[in-house]
């Protein structure tokens, strides 16, 4: 637990100091702080994996009144997965100096990477909602950083975050009235299906799916990603809305009585599917591709949801390992996109998508990273992307009854194929390529590229890895 806490202390002490200092190379020292809590993250799984889950008692109070952090296989994990692409985010960011905007962008994504860290450890409702209320504040001064053309996306997206935030937090003082206790492990054996569990897990569930961005409530992402400068919209895309996300899956799978979970489900399922269509819909139509790229991230997450609609209401524990992967899959295509996106937009000197023109002749690598991070959005083997799509068609195959749920999950695949291809189509045109307009940075086109290599190498680690998630249900 020792490493766990390194690795949520280390970025928070990192951003006082980058505030307090303001050193004239804040990127030096971010990226020195990232590989330090990336290898206290890696220690933190070895413990885990080896010892098993550890809990540690934060205020001197007994079980039920503390605050409880926890250690599980799955909180290790994303520990190193945040860590992981923060280091390489500043690498980029450090080397690229229009991708951050301003100078606060550096104690900013500190204070992002504690947040989370000490999200993926939460082990209380409460807790949950502090760690989830500081990620969305961040996040929205992370969106500002790009001037007055961002005020507007971030305001709106502070206003539907709070929105979010009250909702959930109504939810959790229903359950605090009516249980007496916010701790995760002690409402798994006290909730009852009855009429103020049902409300509040609604209010929670609303809360947490705005601030998710999952379909319908996702009008605050595109506009908000589409605005903010690169590293930031990378980071957004690949962890932020991850965070509410987890929570959803903590909420419904550990303290929601199983009854209502089956019915759940079944919305929730169905909210996946319409996000892969209404969000693959709007990214094939987005004309800017950084707007492209977010539309996507909506559609993509809809794979997620209906993971764990299936989940609840198959209650089938192999979705929790295709759940997972699509998160760490997803995470890393889209930081790739994004970085990608970037490149091909200032090098062309155009933000639109049939602006692209010459980019495999003037911006290859980072036409080849935003395609090779496209193909495991679209599933194509043997990517990260493919496996998770795999695990979560399995269950329909085996139930015949179910395969309206597959034929969305194929029809989300064939949109995904269509927008990606279309931006990859205007890279190799060559009718009338747009010159460079500034000197490309081929080290920052291959860090573009390296996330998109690593979904694609999830394969070689595919069989533990699958193995191991998969025992997140048991």
């Amino acid at each position: 637990m020792n490493a766990a806490l390194v690795s949520l202390l280390l970025p928070l002490a990192g951003a006082l100091l980058l505030i307090l200092l303001r050193p004239a190379r804040g990127g030096r020292w971010v990226i020195a702080l990232s590989l330090g809590a990336l290898l206290a993250a890696i220690m933190a799984l070895q413990v885990v994996l080896d010892h098993g889950e550890r809990s540690l008692f934060i205020g001197g109070w007994e079980a039920g009144l503390a605050i409880r952090f926890r250690l599980t296989p799955l909180a290790a994990l994303l520990l190193v997965f945040t860590a992981g692409l923060h280091l390489l985010v500043a690498l980029y960011a450090a080397r690229i100096a229009h991708a951050t905007g301003k100078a606060d962008y550096w104690p900013l994504s500190c204070l992002l990477h504690a947040a989370l860290a000490a999200l993926w450890l939460s082990a209380d409702l409460f807790n949950l909602y502090v760690t989830l209320e500081l990620l969305s504040l961040v996040a929205v001064a992370l969106v500002s950083l790009a001037g007055r053309k961002a005020w507007k996306p971030a305001l709106n997206y502070l206003l539907l975050s709070l929105a979010g935030s009250l909702a959930y937090l109504l939810g959790v003082a229903l359950v605090y009235g009516r249980y007496g206790l916010l701790d995760l492990a002690l409402l798994a054996r006290l909730t009852e299906a009855d009429g103020a569990t049902h409300l509040a897990l609604l209010l929670m569930s609303v809360g947490l799916m705005l601030k998710a961005a999952l379909w319908p409530l996702h009008l605050w992402l595109p506009p908000a990603h589409a605005a903010a400068p690169t590293a930031v919209s990378a980071l957004l895309s690949a962890l932020v809305v991850k965070g509410p996300l987890y929570i959803l899956w903590l909420v419904w799978s550990e303290i929601a009585p199983a009854e209502l979970g089956r019915d759940a489900g079944l919305l929730f399922g169905s909210a996946g599917v319409l996000a892969l269509v209404a969000g693959g819909w709007s990214a094939l139509r987005a004309q800017r591709l950084k707007t492209l790229v977010a539309y996507s991230t909506v559609a993509q997450l809809g794979y997620a949801l209906l993971a764990l609609g299936l989940l609840l209401h198959l209650d089938e524990p192999r979705l929790h390992a295709a759940l997972w992967l699509f998160v760490l899959a997803h995470g890393l295509a889209k930081v790739s996109m994004f970085l990608a996106a970037g490149e091909l937009q200032t090098i062309l000197g155009s933000k639109r998508v049939n602006g692209m023109k010459g980019a495999s002749q003037n911006v290859p690598i980072a036409l080849a990273a935003f395609a090779v991070a496209g193909g495991s959005l679209v599933g194509l083997p043997p990517s990260g992307g493919f496996l998770a799509k795999w695990l979560l068609l399995q269950p329909l195959f085996e139930r015949p009854q179910h395969w309206p749920w597959a034929l969305g999950a194929l029809f989300g695949t064939l949109m995904s194929a269509a927008y990606v291809f279309r931006v990859v189509a205007h890279g190799f045109d060559r009718a009338r390529p747009n010159p460079p307009s500034i000197h490309p940075d081929r080290l920052a086109q291959w860090l573009a590229l390296l996330p998109a290599l690593l979904v694609w190498g999830l394969a070689l680690i595919s069989e533990p890895l699958l193995l191991w998630l998969g025992g997140l249900g048991r």
